[in-house]
């Protein structure tokens, strides 16, 4: 039988074994979905403004008609569907170069199905709101918490992550308060009994429908 001292020492490696691996995952700071350069392009060619409301993020943000959501607003669409966290970085110099009023921010799920750590992700949120206070000292900064998602959908790789969503959204919400920055906590009005993203509000455990993005725009008023 083993005995106590043994069985402490497997445990001991076993540990050690999972905490490796889980920092040992392959991913890639370098990928950039295949519309990136085309909707960069495009950013780049709009005149800019110093009222600007500028939406920043991935699919949940691109596939926002902001306008209509807003109207009477200046609200710009800056999203890009698969985008990632180093995707923003890059183009961020398009969002500061036009001295913009207000940038809402949503980032950071495609990361984590990318298997990008969530310290990666918390350092680049670091930097983009760095960047932004540095280059654009009057934009009023809003990072909004990643939404929850629901596996009882067709499978993605952005399923079965709940404990690392909540921990990047840990982490945005002390850098919230290192940074001197706003965050909007969007993700507890998302989740149904269970705990995942409420089926009312998506079409496929991921992305936001009209519902979702109605209940969006109610958070996000008291910013605008």
């Amino acid at each position: 039988m083993m005995n106590k001292k043994t069985l402490i020492i497997l445990l001991f490696l076993f540990s050690s074994f999972v905490v490796y691996a889980q920092n040992n995952v392959n991913w890639d700071s370098t990928y950039r979905p295949g519309n990136y350069t085309s909707r960069l392009e495009t950013f780049r060619g709009y005149p800019d403004s110093k009222n600007d409301i500028i939406f920043l993020g991935n699919s949940i943000t691109h596939y926002a008609e902001w306008s209509e959501l807003f109207p009477g607003k200046q609200v710009r669409n800056r999203g890009i569907s698969g985008d990632i966290t180093f995707g923003v970085l890059e183009r961020l110099d398009e969002i500061t170069s036009g001295k913009p009023a207000k940038v809402f921010i949503l980032i950071g799920i495609n990361d984590i199905s990318r298997n990008i750590p969530a310290e990666i992700i918390a350092e680049n949120y670091r930097r983009i709101i760095q960047r932004i206070q540095k280059e654009s000292p009057r934009t009023r900064i809003f990072f909004n918490t990643l939404l929850p998602v629901n596996n009882t959908f067709t499978s993605r790789a952005h399923f079965n992550k709940d404990d690392q969503i909540a921990l990047v959204n840990q982490k945005l919400q002390k850098i919230g308060v290192e940074k001197n920055i706003t965050v909007i906590d969007i993700h507890p009005a998302f989740l149904d009994k269970d705990g995942r993203l409420d089926k009312k509000y998506t079409y496929d455990g991921l992305h936001i429908n009209n519902e979702g993005y109605k209940l969006w725009k109610q958070l996000l008023k008291p910013y605008l």
